[in-house]
């Protein structure tokens, strides 16, 4: 990935896909994002494909992201040896519904770290004790594999 800077407009990241197709991505000053497509070789020749508010790239950052955290995870653990990811979901019924992460003590107990925790298609990287856990959360969790499923023993009540 290329990046460019682009005086009085922003940046232009670019790259090449598995096809041969030059993408770009106009982060305006604006707080706006422009996605083109390059025509050739030209730099100069790009096709707008669509452009999106500050909010909606935030959006589809979260869309994109949300399915590759776990898959990150899994090939930080492959690295360093005892240690797993894995994936626990707060079910509708269970003791933590609507009550915070810290109340858990997941990892006090457990010695596991929750890093991430996906709700829909969005997205909370490193969340805190007080996030409340809602049903239909899943926890993304690394540490051992008994801690692993101790978290889930906890979490499932």
């Amino acid at each position: 990935m290329t990046e460019v800077l682009l005086p009085g407009v922003g940046l232009r990241y670019e790259f090449l896909n598995s096809d041969g197709d030059r993408i770009g991505v106009v982060a305006r000053r604006s707080g706006e994002f422009e996605v083109v497509v390059y025509e050739g070789d030209d730099l100069d020749e790009a096709r707008p494909v669509f452009r999106l508010t500050g909010e909606e790239a935030d959006t589809l950052a979260e869309i994109l992201g949300a399915p590759r955290i776990a898959e990150r995870f899994a090939d930080l653990t492959k690295e360093v040896p005892g240690l797993s990811a894995g994936q626990v979901e707060v079910r509708v019924g269970t003791p933590f519904v609507d009550r915070t992460l810290g109340a858990t003590r997941a990892r006090t107990l457990t010695g596991a770290s929750i890093v991430a925790i996906v709700r829909g298609p969005e997205v909370v990287a490193s969340p805190g004790p007080e996030h409340v856990l809602r049903a239909g959360d899943v926890l993304v969790v690394i540490g051992t594999h008994e801690g692993i499923v101790g978290v889930e023993r906890i979490v499932q009540g």
